[in-house]
């Protein structure tokens, strides 16, 4: 048996050709917007000589334990000028409290409360609407009660990024680490997610962003209404936000570890369906050609894995084949373990190969239940 098979006009030869195909295309994928991520040389913007002032905005719903535990750091941020905009969705515990202590305490902080009703709308849309009302600069970085900066640059850090062409800036938000297979499983998936926006945004190809960690300007969020065009639907508050953006602006990737703020994963599964069927209710909005260029990869995974496996029962093409398919695995995992290296999650990668298989397998699994079931609540 020669290592190169004999090539014959049957139906393993288009297998084989299939197999090579999707292998082609997987590696093809990978190396043009990962690469830009990987290799993405430090940023070199010059900081200003002066910072403009900023309205940080956050959308709190019983969120008194965080609301606790993490306004001390945002409210004390190295930026010369800044406000820290609290709206108190319709909130029953000890949230207004906490902010009436912590207003005497911290003359930035301004509360806007939203009085309890059964005929508001579910999300975030309508806090963050009425917190850029209340807002007094041009300036607005966004986060979430349960996020927690990980440097008192986040601000600087985060604001020095917008630029005349860039209103629109993009940040990091890590899953905090602990024990148990899903922990690692939820990490992964969002250091993945994360990955995958800033390589396509940096590929011109922007399609996601995360409201846990997002910055843009007012002038910015006038001249797409606001969040008019999606207003129906609860989730995109950030996504979709995106995508109308890009009609004026271009989008800015900010990968500074001084600029990560980390929140709490997912407890159960039943949390991280939720949050998956809220990127999908977003997702069905995005313009076509970005929904068959993000189909690209699963779909091609999933034909990539069912090929190989099937070409490995026949003796001629087992080493080839075998060959390629821990090529492509190992190229995989060398540049995206980059990426994940530059999100500082690096002890990540030895869960790489397993979550290869797991996308492919499960993963269009997930998605399905997600999709069929109305976890989305705030």
């Amino acid at each position: 048996m020669t290592y190169l098979p004999n090539i014959q006009n049957d139906y393993w030869a288009i297998l084989f050709f299939c197999a090579l195909f999707f292998a082609l295309l997987q590696l093809a994928y990978v190396f043009y917007f990962y690469a830009r991520l990987a290799y993405r040389r430090p940023n070199t913007t010059t900081a200003p000589s002066h910072f403009p002032p900023v309205s940080v905005i956050i959308a709190a719903r019983n969120e008194s334990d965080n609301l606790y535990e993490h306004l001390p750091t945002i409210l004390s941020q190295d930026y010369p000028q800044y406000e820290v905009i609290v709206v108190n969705n319709q909130s029953i515990d000890d949230s207004n409290w906490i902010l009436t202590a912590f207003a005497q305490q911290f003359p930035q902080l301004k509360v806007v409360e939203i009085s309890k009703s059964p005929h508001l709308k579910p999300g975030k849309k309508l806090p963050i609407t009425l917190g850029i009302k209340a807002a007094a600069y041009e300036h607005f970085l966004l986060t979430d009660a349960d996020c927690l900066p990980q440097s008192n640059q986040w601000i600087k850090q985060m604001i020095t990024a917008i630029q005349a062409n860039q209103q629109f800036v993009i940040g990091y938000s890590p899953f905090t680490k602990t024990k148990g297979f899903l922990n690692k499983l939820v990490r992964f998936d969002n250091t993945w997610q994360s990955a995958s926006s800033f390589a396509f945004a940096l590929g011109n190809l922007a399609f996601k962003a995360n409201g846990r960690n997002l910055a843009y300007t007012k002038t910015l969020f006038q001249k797409v209404n606001g969040f008019k065009s999606h207003y129906a639907i609860s989730p995109g508050d950030d996504d979709l936000l995106l995508q109308d953006a890009l009609r004026y602006t271009k989008i800015a990737v900010v990968q500074d570890p001084t600029t990560f703020v980390r929140s709490a994963a997912p407890a159960t599964l039943r949390e991280w369906f939720s949050q998956k069927a809220k990127y999908h209710i977003s997702s069905a909005r995005y313009p076509f050609i970005k929904k068959l260029v993000l189909g690209i990869y699963p779909l091609s995974l999933i034909f990539f894995w069912i090929s190989f496996v099937v070409l490995s029962f026949n003796m001629t093409y087992l080493p080839l084949a075998v060959s390629i398919f821990i090529g492509v695995l190992i190229f995989k995992w060398w540049l995206q373990g980059i990426c994940f290296k530059r999100l500082g999650e690096q002890k990540l990668l030895f869960f790489f190969p397993f979550w290869d298989l797991f996308y492919s397998v499960l993963m269009p699994i997930i998605y399905y239940i997600s999709e069929r079931q109305k976890y989305y609540r705030w």
